[in-house]
């Protein structure tokens, strides 16, 4: 489904302090960007922003990057975390399947994939997941200790695990029903609240081979 454009979404692309832009001098550093050498964590598909923003109020001293492929949903979330105060989050306008050209490998310490599309009506689609084989691959180059994971799709998840395994990466915290398990301080997506009700949530912590074998 498309998104509906808002006329003032130019405007906050363009003038909204939270959002790095490609022709920034710092596109592709954002260690030099936050300058402190603070921990930054990763949001892939980040939406209107509740998760991250709620996320950056959580957690003390770390940097926050969301990154959104959709200018109205960007915008928004843009818009909501000036508006609600967030902590150290700025955003980033990119599809993931063109690359992540705005990291540099070492940069990132931890990466957040929330409810990302399933591609799983047809087999040929598999390799569009963000958790296939080719984008684990991708992560491992950018030296990213660690993925945390959430779906509604039983598909993606079991097919995420297989991805994962497959690499070697060591997989931890697995629950096939998130919201029933005890666990605190999740921090729901708009998505997440919206569909909980049909279905369990599943979740997953994993590191890659390189990590797990220092642990």
């Amino acid at each position: 489904m498309r998104t509906r454009k808002k006329k003032w979404a130019a405007g906050e692309l363009e003038n909204n302090p939270r959002i790095l832009r490609n022709e920034s001098e710092y596109f592709g550093r954002l260690g030099e960007y936050f300058g402190d050498g603070l921990p930054i964590y990763l949001e892939l598909g980040c939406g209107k922003g509740r998760f991250i923003i709620e996320t950056s109020r959580q957690i003390e001293g770390v940097h926050f990057v969301a990154v959104e492929r959709d200018e109205t949903i960007l915008a928004t979330a843009a818009r909501r975390a000036e508006e609600k105060g967030a902590g150290s989050v700025v955003f980033v306008l990119a599809d993931v399947s063109d690359g992540l050209d705005f990291v540099k490998a070492g940069e990132i310490s931890r990466l957040y994939i929330n409810f990302c599309d399933p591609w799983s009506r047809k087999k040929k689609w598999a390799k569009r997941r963000l958790t296939h084989d080719t984008y684990l691959e991708l992560y491992e180059k950018l030296q990213i200790p660690e993925l945390f994971f959430k779906t509604d799709n039983r598909v993606l998840f079991e097919a995420s695990l297989e991805s994962l395994s497959r690499r070697g990466w060591l997989v931890k915290n697995i629950s096939l029903d998130l919201h029933n398990s005890g666990m605190e301080n999740n921090i729901m997506t708009e998505y997440e609240e919206k569909f909980s009700a049909f279905g369990p949530i599943y979740r997953l912590e994993a590191q890659p081979q390189a990590v797990a074998h220092i642990l």
